[in-house]
């Protein structure tokens, strides 16, 4: 019995370091001043995080593009440790992200899973469908659109548990 304690006391913390070994690192350094609020927080009080720096993703809703500069709507969601959006979490707010230039819709397609690294720059009021909506503005200075395989990556196909399981991928 002493060499199964011996064992599970090597064992365990080996299999969960190699367990996160598997999680890629964050895409974009995590500052000290990164506001933690969701966005629906900051559009109910906008002013309490004016010009903070966010660190937010989730699915694109929509691409405009303007004279000057383009807006990314975006749905959001929660981030993983490697700050890719969680969508079994649920959605966490809307926002707008504010990208100088043109931004290529086809690059930026509905639906796709989106992080973006940037300063809060206010709100505006808005709709989504007929319901009235106050949208954060994040300009920002970086985005990464997430490719399927990416958004796969360091998710290991490992479970624990005692029973029986079938699994089909």
């Amino acid at each position: 019995m002493r060499h199964a304690t011996v064992a599970a006391r090597i064992l365990l913390p080996t299999l969960l370091l190699g367990l996160a070994a598997c999680a890629p690192a964050p895409i974009y350094k995590n500052a000290p001043g990164i506001i933690a609020a969701t966005p629906m927080q900051v559009a109910q009080a906008p002013e309490q995080y004016a010009h903070g720096q966010v660190i937010w993703g989730g699915r694109v809703v929509d691409v405009r593009n303007l004279p000057d500069h383009s807006e990314i709507e975006i749905l959001a969601y929660p981030l993983d440790s490697s700050q890719r959006p969680e969508f079994g979490a649920g959605g966490s707010g809307r926002f707008i992200a504010i990208v100088p230039g043109y931004a290529e819709p086809m690059n930026y397609p509905a639906g796709a899973p989106i992080t973006v690294d940037g300063q809060l720059a206010g709100s505006r009021a808005g709709k989504v469908g007929e319901a009235d909506y106050v949208f954060p503005l994040v300009r920002a200075a970086q985005s990464h659109v997430w490719t399927a395989g990416e958004m796969r990556s360091g998710h290991p196909n490992v479970s624990f548990g005692v029973g029986l399981g079938v699994g089909i991928r």
